[in-house]
């Protein structure tokens, strides 16, 4: 396969390039030019101005072509075409050095995405400007969210620190998306899919367009459900989208509402290799009754049966309110007011526990079966303001956000084996968040002469943290639950600069430089003990990221290379371990890098066929790496030089999109390299490169009746690789011999999903 795809390297190389060539129009010309595509017709003047009145809200946090930074476009048709079912990490994984995982083998539930070997916690998301990622744990869980990509219009992906933004620092890139614009016309649509393993989407979804020349609606519902191919990995999704704005001339008021109800298995323990030997790829023991003659096996090699209620259940609505207005061609204002409400829980069986870490039970009972819940009801509010200004040689961007965010976890358990209800007393643990988070910017783009831009950016940052009660986590030494007690405030300053040239319209070079600054998240204060040899706290990261980039463009071809270099100040790198919630447990290296090259390329080899390809080849180094890991077997020991966790050294795709009238074919193949579940570049703890190709097949047709009506059929795992996604791992010493432990996370072999879309 490396052989295969080592030519595709070349090509990538020599006729280099990505999307971001794509992206040399402005935010308002693509989105009216994806308008004309997806129509076939352009839109009058009045929705125009209604679509850039829209474009204002993502103009604080979106990078343009004279932006001097690693960045790719997703257009409102690659969006469109790949919303079948799975969620937006799939698509995500069509841009340059990212890749998507998934814990229940077909992309639904349980799906993540690394950019640059940086995971989840270290990526910024965005909608509308608003930030997506949760404010404790840093990521983005994005079934919470079901079905987010039938309501998403445009996505830009920001490779590297980017610009400021707001949230979360971005230390490997963010993820900036823009709900649809609402339509100035009523229509419609109905979307089904249904395919393997019973995965399945209902959607709906309608606009009432301009009414009253003020007045616009937009609403859609849909569930999403899949069996998943590990066993049990089901998935439930339910989802809702509301969109009503007030139109008048040059200013914009809209009510946004989303959110839905997700329901999945618990399949985030993975598997080894040697279960799936002796049980199958699909196999996972979450939920699994233990026996006295073994556990999870009877006498007969056959398996248990399994607690059915193993599930991960949250509630997740986001509202905002967007007040859009254009003062004249020079000036333009954003204001958004957010509000999302989160409640959730899981429930698991835990068989023979040791009850002493459940402080609520009054019994002398040791050990039991039982069934336990843990629980957390967040709250998120706050604003984001953001004003424009524009002249023929000068870009101005001021802005900033307040957020607050509060969120008590507490557990309760359902059942404990031999006791009654009356020997359960409240609950088992009981901590409470609280999270402040601000920021102002100042963003400046300067045409200094012809071609010639210089770029500054300034952002502060203030962050106050505070947690405290006590956690799940049992302390043996002091027969008590472990303490949270944690209280800090962190102030960044995040500069960046940059220079962009244009020379005879066609080439484009830049170079940029920043400063990012992050705090740790919450697993990294509380489960620190689990890995750690002393109580300490983690520090806060520091990113020194220099970027330098060429890009070609011409209405047939389009080339680029990207050269980066990631510095990093104590960055805190994943110990390959886990905690019970599938978080990472982190550890914080002093001295730490990522550089390597990006190059994309992009070919309109005729009217009906475009071949395009990118790649990224990397080193992700920690410097002089010394063990800290308390029950390693290396604990304490300078290693030197080590890979970095979860950084492959390459990754290489290919696209070819075919489209003649309403038929296309779109081939899109990825190549991974081998990634190390820890930070030791042990073989036993690591992920075997993979290369996994996906066709989707589309045929659109128009009728009297309805616009139009798309068949589309996605045939993942085209060539029915077996590989596994993701994994995790860790070593420890059992009389004085190592003992490595990896699970893994397989992913389904050749899988189709079928779809039919009728607009009206």
């Amino acid at each position: 396969m490396k052989r295969f795809l080592l030519p595709i390297a070349v090509v990538a190389c020599c006729s280099a390039a990505n999307t971001r060539a794509e992206a040399h129009s402005a935010a308002g010309e693509t989105i009216r030019s994806e308008e004309t595509a997806v129509t076939g017709e352009a839109r009058p003047e009045d929705s125009l101005r209604m679509y850039r009145l829209q474009e204002i809200e993502v103009t604080a946090t979106r990078a343009n072509a004279a932006t001097p930074v690693a960045y790719t476009d997703l257009s409102q048709t690659e969006i469109a075409r790949n919303s079948f079912g799975p969620d937006i990490p799939s698509v995500l994984a069509l841009t340059p050095s990212l890749v998507a995982t998934n814990e229940t083998g077909i992309g639904i539930g349980g799906t993540s995405v690394r950019l640059r070997g940086s995971d989840a916690t270290r990526l910024n998301v965005t909608i509308n400007g608003v930030s997506m990622n949760n404010p404790d744990s840093h990521s983005m869980y994005w079934y919470d969210t079901p079905d987010l990509i039938s309501s998403v219009g445009t996505m830009q992906v920001q490779r590297g620190a980017g610009i400021s933004t707001n949230g979360t620092g971005a230390f490997g890139g963010a993820v900036n998306m823009a709900t649809a614009s609402l339509s100035t016309e009523f229509e419609g649509e109905a979307s089904l899919s249904y395919g393997s393993y019973n995965t399945n989407k209902q959607a709906v979804r309608i606009s009432s367009g301009l009414m009253g020349g003020h007045w616009a609606v937009d609403a859609r519902l849909t569930h999403i459900g899949s069996d998943g191919y590990i066993d049990r990995g089901s998935t439930d999704l339910k989802s809702y989208m509301f969109q009503g704005a007030y139109y008048n001339g040059n200013t914009m008021l809209k009510l946004l509402s989303f959110g839905g109800k997700a329901k999945t298995y618990l399949t985030y323990n993975g598997v080894t290799k040697e279960d799936m030997e002796r049980y199958g790829r699909r196999y996972h023991d979450s939920g699994q009754y233990a026996t006295s003659d073994g556990p999870f096996v009877l006498a007969d090699g056959k398996h248990v049966d399994y607690y059915d209620d193993q599930t991960d259940n949250y509630l997740q609505i986001n509202n905002q309110l967007l007040l859009n207005h254009r003062f004249n061609e020079r000036w333009v204002m954003n204001a958004t007011a957010f509000y999302t409400y989160g409640y959730g829980y899981y429930k698991q069986y835990k068989d023979d526990a040791w009850l002493a870490g459940y402080i609520n039970l009054d019994s002398d009972v040791e050990q039991a079966d039982l069934i336990r819940e843990k629980l957390m009801r967040n709250h998120l509010g706050g604003v984001n303001a953001s004003a424009a200004y524009s002249v023929r040689n000068l870009d101005l961007t001021f802005g900033g956000s307040w957020s607050y965010y509060s969120c008590p976890h507490w557990g309760e358990l359902d059942w404990v084996d031999g006791l009654q209800k009356s020997d359960i007393r409240g609950r088992w643990y009981d901590n409470d968040v609280d999270k402040q988070d601000a920021n102002v910017f100042v963003r400046a783009n300067w045409t200094v002469a012809r071609g010639l831009r210089l770029f500054a950016d300034m952002q502060y940052r203030y962050v106050h943290y505070q947690a405290w009660g006590v956690n799940d986590n049992y302390n043996w030494d002091t027969s008590a639950m472990q303490p949270i007690d944690v209280d800090k405030k962190y102030h960044f300053f995040n500069p960046r600069a940059g220079i962009h040239y244009t020379l005879a319209e066609r080439h484009n070079f830049y170079a940029s430089f920043a400063v990012a600054q992050k705090e740790p998240t919450r697993s990294d204060f509380t489960d620190r003990y689990m890995f750690s040899g002393d109580g300490s706290y983690p520090s806060s990261e520091k990113l020194y990221d220099y970027e330098l980039g060429y890009n070609y463009s011409s209405p047939r071809f389009s080339a680029g290379v990207n050269l980066y270099y990631m510095k990093y100040k104590d960055q805190l790198i994943a110990t390959g371990m886990v905690n019970d919630g599938d978080d990472a447990l982190n550890v914080n290296v002093p001295d730490s890098y990522r550089r390597g090259i990006e190059l994309t390329a992009s070919w309109r080899i005729a009217g009906w066929f475009t071949a395009s390809a990118n790649a990224m080849f990397s080193q992700n180094k920690i410097e002089d790496y010394v063990d800290g890991l308390k029950d390693s077997p290396t604990f304490g020991q300078n290693l030197g030089d080590m890979t970095i966790s979860y950084s492959p050294d390459a990754i290489v795709g290919a696209l070819f999109d075919f489209h003649y009238k309403g038929f296309e074919a779109v081939f899109h193949t990825q190549y991974v390299g081998k990634q190390y579940f820890t930070n030791n570049e042990i073989d036993a703890l690591s992920l075997d490169s993979y290369c996994v190709t996906n066709l989707n097949l589309g045929y659109t047709l128009h009728t009297r009746s309805a616009k139009s009506v798309r068949f589309g059929l996605a045939v993942y795992n085209l060539f029915n690789s077996e590989y596994c996604g993701n994994g995790y791992g860790y070593s420890y010493m059992d009389k004085d011999k190592r003992q490595d432990v990896a699970l893994y996370f397989p992913q389904a072999p050749l899988n189709v999903l079928a779809n039919v879309t009728v607009k009206f």
